[in-house]
């Protein structure tokens, strides 16, 4: 039998008794109501005719009036009409011819009050019967009422005593298989394969128990099945972890290391045993290595291993698992060959840089000797020549001062002289050094800076380097006989952005994220329009180190937009 039907039966049960309860509580009422209303409706009303009548007999001993027989003919009509008890019908009978034989004794007042008190005794004898007829209903109305009170109290009584037993015992019925069920699955999760229920039922918890057990019976062969490929392969990672040169570490989804390599044990300085199935954070709070690698986002780091230092950079990679987060690997690649590499570079570029300034300063000096008329004349041919060896040693000098300036952004040897400054200033200045540039291409610059905006906390010297490299930049891109727009307005309540606008071709999307990169050069530009391509990244590096922004804004055939924001002074 199944649950189902077993639920049914049970509440069909229930329910039939609460019905026979019901039935046996209304047909009894119903006795109770009926016995009542017999008395109340035949028996009472007789006594009550009676007595009136006697009432009208006693009112005037002597002859009867008008009134008196009007009583007691009323009353008497009634009584005929509810004769309901045995002898009540002959009293009746008697009752009417004595009262009329005494509406015809008017003459006679002896016989009359012989006739007056015959009629008190037939009345006196309706009323006993109807009396005795009301204590006799009374009692089998008494008996009705105690047999219906034993016999619902029984029904009652049988109800409780069998809805107490379902109450007690149903809930177990249900709930006792699904608390064991539950208990094995949560054994189950803790991979302890070897758990069997035994409902002894035909019903729904018998096939739930099956299917368990044949569920359990499987999962344990499986188990045992791939147990050795499992193992075989959790131990081939471990070696081609161990055999690597980086520093990995697993950590789970609460921080707890699970796995860390000879490398990243020799890193943290810890045995292996002393790291995995600890919180990463306890250790991390006696382990300086161990915390900057949880607390600190900054990719290179500098570690001292081996007796000397060696530089790393830091990659974190999500575990996921059906888009849950559960776990991470900390990945630190050593660079250190690389990092010697270029700096090595870097020493070189700068040393290079540095002594060519010394050169080309002394070509320059030489061309304007050539150029003073005091050294000798020179013919046209060779003046075109100057200018040509003019121009190369300015872009020379320019390349070189840009190759300095990042040497020292990537030595980290920059140095900042921060001070306080009108916008204004800068603006000044930067537009002065582009005054001959811009005139020899016809280039307007329009310049917008008011003069009540407050002042910055820059280093004048980089910034105005900067702008002017915005500017040149702008106008290399313009066309001739076209503008540029400088404008200089708050940004926010504590910065100020000064930006430069171009109205020449414009940069496609697909290159802004990559303009301010080193030796990035966007292609399709002239010779005359390229340089280095370090312009806009050493300015990128001067302008973050000043805690501002820099960023860009184009479109192909609607120019292009550069700005960057500098901090308000005194914030």
């Amino acid at each position: 039998m199944t649950i189902k039907n077993k639920l049914r039966a049970g509440f069909s049960f229930l329910f039939a008794l609460a019905l026979l309860s019901c039935g046996l509580s209304i047909y009894f009422l119903n006795r109770l109501s009926a016995d009542a209303k017999a008395i109340l409706k035949d028996n009472y009303k007789s006594v009550q005719y009676a007595k009136n009548m006697g009432v009208a007999m006693d009112a005037n001993i002597g002859f009867l009036d008008a009134q008196q027989e009007k009583t007691i003919e009323d009353n008497l009509v009634k009584e005929e009409h509810n004769i309901t008890e045995r002898g009540e019908g002959p009293l009746t009978a008697a009752l009417r011819a004595k009262y009329e034989e005494l509406k015809l004794l008017n003459n006679d007042p002896v016989k009359a009050v012989a006739v007056r008190n015959e009629i008190k005794g037939l009345l006196y004898g309706v009323m006993q019967v109807n009396m005795s007829a009301i204590e006799r209903k009374d009692a089998t109305a008494t008996k009705t009422a105690n047999s219906a009170t034993l016999l619902v109290a029984f029904a009652a009584t049988f109800l409780f005593l069998v809805a107490f037993s379902f109450v007690v015992n149903f809930p177990g019925y249900i709930a006792n298989p699904i608390k064991e069920l539950t208990e094995r699955i949560k054994d189950v999760s803790n991979r302890n394969y070897h758990q069997q229920l035994n409902f002894k039922s035909n019903d729904e918890f018998g096939e739930l128990g099956d299917a368990f057990n044949t569920m359990t019976r499987k999962l344990d062969e499986y188990e045992h099945s791939n147990l050795a490929s499992i193992l075989f392969e959790k131990k081939r990672i471990e070696t081609i972890i161990n055999s690597m040169h980086d520093a990995i570490l697993g950590l789970d989804e609460k921080s707890v290391i699970i796995f860390a390599n000879e490398v990243a044990c020799t890193l943290i300085g810890m045995p292996e045993k002393d790291l995995t199935g600890h919180l990463a954070p306890d250790i991390a709070m006696e382990n300086d290595l161990l915390r900057n690698l949880l607390l600190n986002d900054q990719q290179k780091m500098k570690i001292y291993a081996d007796n000397r230092e060696s530089y790393y950079t830091k990659e974190v990679l999500a575990v996921t698992s059906k888009d849950k987060v559960i776990g991470s690997v900390i990945i630190l690649k050593n660079i250190t060959e690389f990092q010697q590499l270029d700096e090595a570079k870097t020493n070189f570029i700068a040393t290079i840089s540095h002594e060519l300034k010394t050169p080309i300063s002394s070509i320059k000096m030489s061309l304007k000797l050539l150029e003073d008329s005091r050294i000798g004349a020179v013919n046209p041919e060779q003046r075109q020549l100057l200018e040509n060896i003019d121009e190369d040693a300015r872009r020379l000098l320019q390349i070189t001062g840009e190759l300095l300036d990042m040497a020292q952004v990537e030595t980290g040897k920059l140095q900042l002289n921060f001070g306080s400054t009108h916008p204004r200033n800068i603006v000044e200045y930067a537009v002065k050094a582009l005054k001959t540039t811009a005139d020899q291409k016809h280039v307007s610059i329009n310049i917008k800076c008011d003069k009540d905006l407050p002042e910055v906390q820059a280093d004048l010297d980089k910034t105005t380097w900067v702008l002017i490299n915005l500017l040149s930049n702008a106008i290399k891109y313009s066309h001739e006989k076209s503008s540029v727009d400088l404008v200089v307005n708050k940004y926010k309540a504590d910065e100020i952005e000064f930006s430069v606008r171009d109205h020449g071709r414009g940069i496609d999307q697909k290159y802004l994220s990559r303009i301010f990169e080193r030796y990035f050069k966007v292609p399709g530009a002239s010779t005359e329009q390229t340089g280095t391509g370090l312009g806009l990244a050493i300015a990128k590096d001067f302008i973050e180190a000043q805690a501002g922004k820099i960023g860009v804004e184009s479109e192909l055939g609607e120019g292009s937009r550069f700005y960057f924001t500098l901090k308000k002074y005194g914030n």
